[in-house]
């Protein structure tokens, strides 16, 4: 067996070999004799003790201290590859690229890969380097790329925050497998986002229902966009919506009930009258979805390329995107006409009830009431 110290730190390893006890000098930490066996274990050990003493410099020269643990590691083969910020980087981002379709969605990837890229950019701009070592990521570091992506780098606050989350995971490794000794993040604060959702009033809603369109394609773009205004269903979720998604209660009323594609949390929706007429209107259709789904959707490009022309036609003086059918839904369907705030947030799928007060803060019926 062997034992590294570091600081009063001790780890026990084996060196796998045995010997007899008389052959063994504890004082000396050698086997005695003359035999193969015993010249054998003992190369074995000066060996081992070269090995560490490599181990213990490279460790002190790459992250600027050495534990016991990262000595046993080392020796082991942990931990001595991986022990700068872009190839922990690198190893995040094909994680993720493995997870999609099974812990992440496709669209939830594309962030990896582009944080990837920003930090190689900004330790470029920074350090004239394509990598550094983790002993160097310091608070400061942290906040000069938090200074990079927004001042150099020019992104929004929002983006910026989403660029810099992959590179707190990769901190974050780092320092739960012992290549940092402090979290640098530990007094960095994300700045705060303040969503403000845009949705449509009764009055535009009502004029986007009767607007008269001669083109089938837009004519259902805009009875899509109706139907979520009144199901609160996203963009993707409508998609995807399958005949089996609706289902018959004891009642007789039929519900929408589906597993958010986002986040994955159920959503318990009533089909109301209108968004229950425009099933049957495209139904045995060009327009009827394929593999069990109701509707045939377009690309969103394509989708909001159309809601632009709908909205000039039925005189919204608003840029009309898709997402503000399920924001409708949610300000003036339910919390305007007086729906509990628990029973919206369980409609949409939200996984906290602080996300569907956003939409109770927006709507001025609301603070009037």
């Amino acid at each position: 067996m062997g034992r590294i110290s570091v600081d009063g730190e001790s780890k026990a390893f084996s060196i796998g070999m045995d010997i007899e006890p008389k052959q063994w000098d504890a004082d000396k930490g050698i086997t005695v004799g003359k035999s193969d066996e015993v010249l054998t274990i003992n190369r074995k050990i000066e060996s081992l003790k070269l090995e560490l003493e490599q181990h213990y410099r490279n460790i002190v020269e790459n992250q600027g201290f050495v534990t016991a643990e990262l000595l046993k590691n080392a020796l082991r083969g942990i931990g001595t590859v991986k022990n700068t910020v872009m190839q922990e980087f690198a190893e995040l981002v094909e994680e993720k690229r493995k997870s999609i379709g099974i812990k992440i969605v496709a669209s939830s990837y594309g962030i990896y890969p582009a944080a990837y890229r920003h930090f190689k950019g900004f330790l470029r701009h920074k350090y004239n380097s394509d990598d550094i070592p983790f002993s160097v990521v310091t608070e400061a570091v942290v906040e000069e790329y938090d200074y990079y992506l927004k001042i150099d780098a020019r992104l929004s606050t929002r983006t910026a925050r989403a660029t810099m989350k992959p590179f707190r995971t990769v901190v974050m490794r780092a320092f739960n497998k012992g290549l940092l000794r402090n979290d640098p993040f530990f007094d960095y604060t994300f700045e705060k986002i303040i969503s403000t959702p845009r949705w449509l009033s009764h009055d535009e809603i009502d004029r986007l229902m009767k607007l008269e369109i001669k083109s089938p394609a837009q004519d259902f773009v805009r009875d899509m966009f109706l139907f979520s205004v009144f199901t609160g269903i996203s963009y993707i979720d409508l998609k995807n919506l399958q005949k089996t998604d609706i289902r018959q209660q004891e009642d007789g009323s039929l519900w929408i009930i589906l597993n958010r594609q986002k986040t994955g949390a159920t959503s318990y929706i009533p089909l109301l009258d209108i968004p229950n007429k425009i099933i049957d209107k495209y139904e045995n259709t060009k327009f009827s979805g394929d593999e069990g789904r109701i509707f045939k959707i377009r690309s969103s490009a394509s989708v909001n390329g159309h809601l632009k022309e709908l909205a000039k036609s039925a005189k919204i003086n608003k840029r009309l995107v898709y997402h503000m059918s399920r924001h409708s839904f949610g300000t003036e369907i339910c919390l305007s006409g007086g729906v509990p705030i628990e029973t919206v947030s369980r409609m949409m799928g939200h996984l906290s009830i602080k996300t569907t007060q956003i939409y109770a803060e927006a709507t001025r019926t609301k603070i009037n009431e």
